[in-house]
């Protein structure tokens, strides 16, 4: 009596979960099986990747930052080219003047006046040690630097939206999967059901069944909000309004790569990483040799002149006028700074050798992370045509499990155990279309350039 009413518990409770819709509604792609899935679901837009991609590039706030510092370092370098040019002063002005003034020892009243002047100067360094030379040499050095740098953030902001785009397809692809299981399930639990009926199993193989459908229906829900959170992801990721997802199409896309390793090292110790760091090398070895030049002389060159005019009326330019112009060289030559010199030199070597050290590291670093990237896209591609055979395998090993089953050849148990050895095998195909997309992506952020 009590497993009775355990069994009709059981049953019911199944049965609704079963009957009851899917909640999740997200984008397939066309031709895909799973009834419950649309084309597209309401207000969610499927874009492609390359679309992806610019939407983010537009409205990135990393590269909005990576531009403005090579916007500064150009400034800069501008302004290094501008010192090799003299200041130029130009200036006017005027006053009037009243009281009393000594002439000759006596003091008498002035009946004031207005007097004005107009004035101009321009300056130069002629010599400095070669110094201005090293700070231009530096500040091209710090803006390709700069450019090298918004280069790197490309390509990491095309990383993310990558890994991100193929995590929805990698997503897509298990819930057409979890929909295909959920199908073989409730055939499953039909032919059960009819032999029940027949009297050829008992009912704990209906039970059996039921908690098998009820199973893959719970993943199928799982994988539909894994899915629509992967789609929040990405739409957070390019910066839309408007929510999106990846295109269907894409998703039967195996990735492929021709060149070999010895090809991408090379072009990888060419890449964006590799090159930011060796520009700054050159910088700071420009500003190490500057921070030497201050303990050599420098020449000055100046130029001056201007005129003055003493009138009774407020009238620039007019009454009695004098002219001065004047030339000078000023050499200087610092002695002692209190030090101050010698500091800057050792925080210049140190810079330099912190340059250096991670110019070696980024090479040694994109070496590594191509063999590491290849190994792993090598491993996905044979994985992907290891689990494509593992799908016929498991195909076949279902249909004939299932023939058994009808037969009376085999138990229940044998057949789910079929059809969990096939869900692994199409969760295992999944994974690996998902590692080699993720490991050719690495790949070309390591190098800087897509991989045809």
């Amino acid at each position: 009596m009590r497993l009775s009413i355990v069994t009709a518990v059981v049953a019911a409770t199944l049965g609704t979960v079963i009957s009851s819709p899917a909640h999740a509604q997200v984008a397939t792609p066309s031709g895909m099986r799973g009834g419950s899935l649309q084309a597209q679901a309401a207000g969610v837009t499927a874009i492609s990747l390359d679309e992806a991609l610019r939407q983010a590039q537009a409205h990135s706030p990393q590269l909005v930052q990576a531009r403005g510092q090579s916007r500064v370092a150009n400034a800069q370098y501008k302004a290094s080219l501008a010192s090799f040019l003299p200041s130029v002063y130009v200036g006017q002005g005027t006053s009037h003047n009243q009281g009393q003034v000594y002439v000759q020892g006596v003091l008498l009243n002035s009946l004031g006046g207005w007097s004005s002047n107009q004035y101009y100067s321009a300056s130069m360094t002629v010599f400095n040690g070669g110094q201005r030379i090293l700070d231009y040499q530096a500040a091209k050095a710090s803006l390709d630097a700069a450019d090298q740098s918004q280069i790197i953030q490309h390509y990491a902001i095309d990383l993310n939206v990558k890994q991100q785009y193929f995590a929805v397809l990698a997503n897509r692809e298990a819930v057409d999967a979890a929909e295909r299981s959920l199908e073989e399930a409730q055939q499953q639990m039909a032919v059960t059901n009819a032999r029940l009926a027949g009297g050829a199993v008992s009912r704990a193989d209906s039970l059996t069944s039921a908690v098998a459908v009820g199973q893959a229906r719970v993943n199928l829900v799982t994988v539909q909000g894994q899915l629509a959170t992967a789609n929040a992801a990405l739409t957070r990721l390019i910066g839309s309004e408007q929510e999106v997802t990846a295109m269907p199409e894409d998703t039967a896309s195996i990735p492929s790569i021709t060149l070999d390793t010895t090809a991408l090292i090379a072009l990888a110790l060419n890449g964006p990483s590799v090159q930011a760091a060796q520009h700054q090398v050159a910088a700071n070895r420009s500003n190490w040799w500057a921070s030497l030049a201050a303990y050599l002389p420098s020449l000055s060159m100046g130029y001056s002149g201007g005129s003055g005019w003493q009138n009774d009326h407020f009238v620039l330019g007019g009454g009695t006028k004098n002219n001065n112009t004047a030339l000078s060289f000023s050499l200087g030559w610092g002695l002692f700074d209190g030090l101050q010199r010698e500091s800057r030199v050792v925080q210049a070597d140190v810079a330099r050798d912190n340059a250096l050290a991670t110019y070696r590291d980024a090479r040694l670093g994109a070496r590594a992370s191509i063999t590491q990237w290849l190994a792993q896209f090598r491993t996905a591609e044979t994985r992907i045509a290891l689990q494509a055979t593992a799908i016929r395998s498991g195909e076949e090993s279902v249909a004939a499990k299932d023939a058994q089953y009808r037969a009376g050849a085999v138990s229940l148990v044998d057949v789910l155990q079929a059809q969990s050895t096939l869900a692994t095998a199409r969760l295992g195909l999944i994974q690996a279309r998902l590692d080699a997309r993720t490991a050719k992506a690495q790949i070309e952020a390591v190098i800087g350039k897509e991989i045809e």
